[in-house]
């Protein structure tokens, strides 16, 4: 199946330059979203993953029913002020700031096996800071892994060492 023709890009959104890969698309067609949920949890399957982290808000949308297809439990990563308790932070920049993320503290047990999964590898800045969270909970990241990746913006190169795999690659 190919993805991306599931994939409605919007250019000039959210800002003019930006082409923007709308994932809803692929969500409502029944058919892509199993085979991506199937796609990434195949991969996972034999990895002995124990945990499944998916940050806010588009990484819970396919982490959560991969994390229930091999069997692993799910922990959100959210932005700053949404957890109910005790969390470890992390500060990253984007192009207009920084944004702050967090997970529950006691969300990931030392050793435990994770595989990091959202919607979108860009930049690469977000997901870097949810590695540094899993790192200080303890965790093992096993893999990273994207439904699409922009290839042009070298996010890939922020997660250098770890297993990181997308469905579908997008120059821009």
């Amino acid at each position: 199946m190919d993805l991306k023709n599931n994939i409605r890009v919007i250019e000039g959104f959210p800002k003019k330059g930006i082409s923007f890969k709308d994932v809803t698309t692929l969500l409502k067609d029944k058919d892509a979203f199993k085979y991506t949920v199937d796609k990434i949890s195949a991969y996972l399957k034999n990895r002995n993953i124990d945990i499944v982290v998916g940050p806010e808000a588009r990484g819970f949308l396919f982490g959560a029913p991969i994390a229930y297809a091999i069997g692993a439990g799910f922990v959100p990563v959210r932005k700053k002020g949404k957890l109910p308790c005790e969390t470890l932070k992390t500060t990253y920049s984007l192009e207009y700031g920084n944004d702050e993320l967090e997970m529950h503290k006691d969300a990931i047990e030392p050793g435990q096996r994770v595989a990091i999964v959202d919607d979108l590898l860009a930049t690469g800045g977000t997901t870097r800071s949810v590695v540094k969270l899993v790192e200080e909970a303890g965790g093992k990241v096993e893999a990273v892994e994207f439904v699409i990746e922009l290839t042009g913006l070298r996010g890939r190169e922020k997660l250098k060492g770890y297993d990181v795999n997308s469905l579908i690659q997008y120059d821009v």
